[in-house]
């Protein structure tokens, strides 16, 4: 039961110390997203984050920081983007793809120091953008030069500091540090969303309630489907004759996640979806055809249809990508034929490498399209019933990363208190 392995884990005081040292870090995160930025008002911003669609996304993705103008007001953003560029390179640059994939722990340290890199110039460029932005929208008043040269280095400093907490929470084995923070931030914000929610109560609109809650079970059920669902191939082992003794011989499978990419295409789509919107936000005031284009665009993202649309297209996209990136089917082919392993009826080698591409291939499509749905299904609901108020409380996008982020957590921990359990045998 949940209980016992509460319990389980408070009792195991390496687990305990790692518990307590991720909630004090939340503790951390939720103060400095509260900590506005010095010599910088934000009385209007909390009416232009309502108001704006794809501002309003990116303020609940950051727990609300954005909205308040805090330190730490662009989040993980500029991290994650960092993180997808390079993985796109990895397609492009074969050093960069064997650094990554071939080079084991060391070459992951040190595509992740690249990462941190990349981090900082794309931090100054969106606080950047995000300030003039706010500017020409008279969010904030105009700024001297030494106010946003102080912003700036404010901003990258905060968007530094929370990959370093993310970080430490994940050395503490119990979840992805960046996942965590991201649902802190989310799970932040719902009281207000369910204070809200209240306030503009209509009895008139119960049947609307009714339908959005209906859809809000849906989306549970069918996030914890997706990411539970496996599809197992078989595999066999031959019998090895090593002295007088005979070896292996066992049958076993080969779990495919129909969602191995987890809430990851999520949060990258989410990330990419954002950007137009930012540019084109920060390019509208200018007059002529530059302008009047970017003012289209900026139209566009906010149209609740158009956004619905790309958002589908971006969760399949990334789902395939993110895979491809961290899913080698070669690699598990050819350590398959090491440990004497084979899929009954499929030649080892090659053969076993285009039939596992080939399952991945059509489970993947599934999934993709099944994630896809679920994340957009609260936008359809929330245009056939003009119930907004509980958009981005049981939101796909919010509920896809706290279920995820929840199961992966789970399954964590549960594993730490496995091997403890074998360790006092």
């Amino acid at each position: 039961m949940w209980y016992e392995k509460i319990t389980s884990l408070f009792k195991s005081k390496d687990l305990r110390n790692k518990f307590l040292i991720i909630i004090g870090l939340f503790v951390v995160f939720r103060i400095a997203a509260n900590i506005p930025i010095p010599g910088i008002g934000a009385e209007n911003l909390r009416r232009f984050f309502d108001q704006n669609q794809v501002f309003g996304l990116l303020n609940i993705f950051s727990g609300g920081a954005l909205s308040n103008f805090s330190i730490v007001l662009l989040g993980l953003g500029p991290y994650i983007t960092a993180t997808i560029i390079l993985q796109l390179l990895t397609m492009i640059f074969p050093a960069l793809e064997k650094m990554y994939k071939e080079e084991g722990e060391a070459g992951r340290q040190k595509f992740n120091q690249y990462g941190r890199l990349a981090t900082i110039p794309l931090a100054a460029f969106e606080g950047f953008g995000m300030l003039t932005l706010f500017q020409r929208q008279g969010v904030i008043g105009a700024l001297s030069p030494m106010v946003m040269a102080s912003s700036i280095i404010t901003i990258v400093a905060g968007s530094m500091f929370l990959m370093w907490l993310g970080e430490i929470i994940t050395e503490q084995g119990m979840g992805n540090g960046i996942s965590l923070l991201i649902f802190a931030g989310i799970v932040a914000r719902l009281p207000i969303n369910i204070f809200q929610t209240f306030v503009s109560y209509d009895p008139s609109k119960i049947p609307s309630y009714l339908l959005f809650f209906v859809s809000s079970i849906i989306i549970i059920a069918g996030v914890v489907l997706i990411t539970e669902a496996r599809r197992n191939i078989p595999v066999s082992y031959a019998k090895r004759v090593r002295g007088s003794k005979m070896y292996g011989g066992g049958s076993t499978y080969l779990p495919l996640n129909v969602n191995p990419a987890g809430v990851m295409p999520i949060i990258f789509a989410l990330s990419i979806l954002l950007f137009p919107g930012m540019i084109a936000g920060f390019l509208g005031g200018i007059s002529g055809g530059v302008g009047n284009a970017a003012n289209a665009v900026a139209a566009f993202f906010n149209n609740q249809w158009a956004h619905g649309v790309m958002y589908f297209i971006l969760v399949i996209v990334f789902t395939y990508f993110y895979t491809a990136v961290t899913f080698d089917p070669k690699a598990i082919s050819e350590n398959l034929q090491k440990m004497g392993g084979f899929i009954p009826g499929v030649r080892p080698g090659t053969s076993t490498k285009d039939f596992l591409a080939h399952i991945l291939n059509r489970v993947l499509f599934t999934g993709a399209i099944f994630l896809g749905l679920i994340a957009v299904l609260p936008t359809v609901v929330a245009g056939l019933t003009g119930v907004t108020g509980f958009t981005f409380l049981i939101g796909g996008t919010s509920l896809l990363i706290i279920v995820s982020v929840v199961l992966d957590t789970m399954r964590q921990i549960n594993a730490q208190l496995q091997m403890r359990e074998y360790d006092t045998f």
